[in-house]
C-alpha cells in the first residue's frame, strides 16, 4: 500500500523553511496572493540551483509537496524529506508510485510543487517534460507558474555552492491557468498541446518576472 505523503510533515517542512530561508538570505516575495488559498493547486518552478525548492516551500503561502529526485534520498536526509511530506521520484522511467502519492496530494485538496524541467540547468523552462501535463490534466488542478530568480547570480564567500548569505533573491508568483482545453481529454495528443500550452504560459511568466525585478 502507497502512503499518501503527510499533510502535517509539509507544514513542519514550510516552517523550516520559513526559518531557514529568511534566517539565510532576503526573499523578496511577489505575487503569493496569487496561489489559491485552498484546493488542488500545482507550484510549477523554474530550477537553477539547489536552494530553488526549499527557497519556494518557505516563502509559499501553503505548504508544499516537492516531487524531489530519488538520489536525494539518502541516509537522514532521506528521512528527514519523508518526513516533512516530500515525493520521492525515479527520473529514469515513469515511476507509478511517484505518480500515485502526486495524485493522492491533489485529490486530497493539497499543493503539489513540481520542477516542470526535470532536472536543473538554466531555469529558463526551455525543456518541459510531459509529467507536469499529465498532473495538471488528470487531477484538473489549475497551474501557478512560479520563478525563482537571483539564486545564480554570483557564489558565496564562506560556501561557493550557495548564493551569499544575506543576499535578495526574488520569488515571483504568476496568475494560476487551467493547462486543459476544457474537454477532459487525456490522449497523448491533449497531454502533447497541454504542454505547450504550459510553456508557454511559464516561459511569459519568466520574462514578466525578470521585466518586474530587473534580473
Amino acid at each position: 500500500m502507497t502512503r499518501t505523503p503527510s499533510p502535517k510533515g509539509a507544514a513542519v517542512g514550510r516552517r523550516i523553511g520559513i526559518g531557514l530561508m529568511y534566517g539565510l538570505w532576503k526573499p523578496r516575495v511577489l505575487g503569493a496572493w496569487r496561489v489559491p488559498a485552498s484546493g488542488p493547486v500545482i507550484l510549477a518552478v523554474n530550477h537553477a540551483h539547489n536552494i530553488d525548492g526549499p527557497m519556494v516551500m518557505g516563502t509559499a503561502p501553503r505548504p508544499l509537496h516537492f516531487l524531489v529526485k530519488k538520489e536525494a534520498y539518502v541516509g537522514p536526509l532521506g528521512t528527514f524529506l519523508e518526513g516533512i511530506g516530500q515525493v520521492p521520484v525515479d527520473r529514469r522511467g515513469t515511476d507509478r508510485t511517484a505518480v500515485t502519492k502526486a495524485l493522492a496530494v491533489l485529490d486530497n485538496g493539497g499543493a503539489l510543487g513540481i520542477f516542470p524541467e526535470g532536472t536543473r540547468g538554466e531555469g529558463d523552462f526551455a525543456s518541459l517534460r510531459a509529467g507536469l501535463a499529465y498532473f495538471a490534466v488528470r487531477s484538473g488542478a489549475p497551474v501557478v507558474p512560479v520563478a525563482v530568480l537571483g539564486s545564480t547570480d554570483r557564489p558565496g564567500r564562506l560556501i561557493r555552492g550557495l548564493p551569499p548569505f544575506k543576499s535578495r533573491v526574488d520569488i515571483v508568483f504568476g496568475s494560476p491557468f487551467d493547462a486543459g482545453d476544457g474537454t477532459g481529454r487525456r490522449t497523448r495528443t491533449a497531454l502533447d498541446e497541454a504542454t505547450v500550452r504550459i510553456q508557454s504560459r511559464l516561459t511569459a511568466h519568466l520574462a514578466d518576472a525578470r521585466r518586474l525585478t530587473g534580473r
